[in-house]
Parts: C-alpha cells; structure tokens; sequence
C-alpha cells in the first residue's frame, strides 16, 4: 500500500464552477480539426507543458502506458508523409467501404497530406503494452487503450487552450512509425498528432456538434 497525502483541491461556490465550465465549454467549442497550417514554429516549452498535462491522465493503475514521439525535423516529417500518403492511397483506392468513403466525401478528405510537412510538429502517440513500473518490474499494462485515449483528450485540449490548432490523423496501418521513429515492436502507434498554428487563408468545414439532449441522459 502507497503512502498517502492529503488532496490538494480547491472546493469553488457554485456560482464559480457554473462561470468556470461554460467559460471552458466554449474556449473548447471553437475548436476546429484544421488540414491547413502555417509554417511558424512553436516554442518547444509549449509542447513540453502541454505533455505534461496529457501525462497527468487517469490510467490503468497508474502504469502510464504511453509514450509521446514529438517530431520536428524535416526529413523525419518527409518520410511519415510518404508513408502516410501511401497507405492513404490504399484506403482510398479500394480498401475502404463505400459508405465510408460517402461520409468523408463532405469533407474533402483525400490522399494527400501536405500538412504532415507543413506543420511544425508530429507528435506520434504510442500504446504501451508493457511497461516498467516503480519497483523496476516489467509488467503488463491494464486498460492501455483507454488510458491512451484520455490522455491524448487531454493533449489536445491542453494544445487548443495553449493557442494551437491540432489535427487527429489516423493512416491504417501506421506500422511504419516504429520505424521511422525508432520505437519498440509492442508499442502499438494509437495516433498521429498535426500541430501548429492555421494558416492565415485557413478554412474548415461548416459542421455542427449534437446538441446536449443528444448526447446526454440524466437518470
């Protein structure tokens, strides 16, 4: 049994957690998946702070299950793009269903990613399936998925309040970032993270998010 500490939490009145959640609510409802990115780069202390927030995640006891590759370098950007590319050419030329590719239709989405070179950060998040825990033990990770997926939640809400715009990027299979990046063979890419600023002529599509009574039930 760990040692325990007391919790370090501030109670608010009501009428402040009401004021700080719609404040919050709304900074995140501006944000946009954005395919059109400047060049500018991003102070690395930026990056670094905001893995820090995707590190203070919930996970399977506690083990931390991921690891965040964050890519700047030109070649190394040149080759995910043309690994990319060409698994993206695969899905759209056939391996994807019909009626998925009717539902990207609207979006415009297509083969080419420029923006995995304009953009001045990759971050490639991996799922660990083992790790290390504090004794030094190699041990199997519990609920890796989730974990992962909360944090890399956290990571782009942290990107987006820090000023940023991000996009989630999925090629299938992504393989290939092993590789390039250098990681073990059991750490299962989950996500690639687009990060930076929109460029300036920086357009997105007119979309709307389900109203509260359409994805929520009160019991």
């Amino acid at each position: 049994m760990k040692p325990r500490i007391p919790l370090n939490h501030l109670h608010r009145p009501d009428a402040e957690m009401i004021e700080r959640a719609r404040d919050y609510g709304a900074r995140l409802r501006q944000r946009r998946s954005v395919r059109d990115f400047a060049a500018d780069e991003v102070p690395q202390e930026v990056i670094e702070q905001c893995l820090l927030a995707a590190g203070s995640a919930p996970n399977g006891a506690n083990l931390q299950p991921w690891h965040f590759a964050v890519v700047r370098g030109a070649e190394t950007k040149r080759r995910i793009r043309e690994a990319a590319e060409a698994e993206e050419r695969e899905f759209y030329g056939g391996r994807a269903p019909d009626d998925w590719l009717e539902t990207l239709a609207p979006l415009g989405t297509d083969a080419s990613k420029p923006f995995l070179e304009t953009a001045p950060v990759l971050i490639a998040i991996f799922q660990k399936s083992r790790t290390t825990d504090e004794q030094g033990r190699e041990t199997r990770t519990y609920y890796p998925k989730e974990s992962v997926g909360i944090a890399t939640g956290f990571l782009i809400a942290a990107l987006h309040e820090a000023g940023l715009a991000t996009l989630t990027h999925t090629p299938s299979p992504m393989k290939f970032l092993n590789e390039i990046l250098d990681r073990p063979a059991d750490e299962k890419p989950f996500l690639l993270l687009v990060v930076g600023h929109p460029s300036p002529d920086c357009q997105v599509p007119d979309i709307t998010k389900l109203p509260l009574d359409r994805i929520s039930s009160w019991h």
